[in-house]
């Protein structure tokens, strides 16, 4: 009987341990990824919205209070030489499609150099509508950030098109409303 018991614990156990992902729900977002590279630290979400639309996000924060990243509508190359674009992007082979543009949480707003497009000071929000694969599993896709920050007077190298592997549901495997 204490060995049924064991067998049964044990077993609870590994199950627990291998418990599914969290279902997507309307205002419960996905933790994807995050990590931090040259002075930002950038945190990768899935959101879904009340009318039943996925969102992936990304919020670009900058290590330095007073620093910035530059706005999504520059060149890749930047404005003469100066700035590189925050970009979330699916990377190619995604299985994910975007279903509109690229959103931003704060309006940039222009230097003293025309056309190179800041945000403001602090952390900015990049949130792309997609169509999840069909299934309801989950699948591994690959995403792609671009940003340069700068502030206190220095810039940080820029990254570009960093991919990080990210887990999403399925488009059955998710709570619509």
């Amino acid at each position: 009987m204490k060995k049924n018991l064991r067998f049964v614990f044990c077993l609870l156990l590994l199950l627990a341990a291998c418990g599914s992902q969290p279902d997507l729900k309307p205002g419960s977002p996905i933790n994807l990824a995050s990590f931090t590279e040259n002075s930002v630290t950038v945190t990768l979400s899935l959101e879904l919205d009340s009318a039943g639309q996925a969102w992936l996000a990304a919020t670009f924060t900058p290590d330095d209070p007073e620093g910035h990243v530059y706005s999504k509508d520059i060149p890749r190359d930047g404005v003469d030489g100066l700035g590189r674009p925050t970009l979330l992007e699916l990377a190619p082979g995604s299985r994910m499609q975007a279903a509109g543009p690229l959103a931003e949480s704060v309006p940039a707003t222009e230097t003293d150099l025309e056309g190179l497009l800041v945000y403001p000071a602090g952390a900015v929000t990049l949130r792309l509508p997609v169509s999840l694969p069909p299934g309801n599993g989950w699948i591994e896709e690959s995403i792609s950030v671009t940003y340069m920050a700068c502030g206190s007077g220095s810039c940080w190298p820029p990254v570009i098109g960093k991919i990080v592997l990210v887990r999403v549901p399925g488009a059955d495997a998710i709570l619509k409303p």
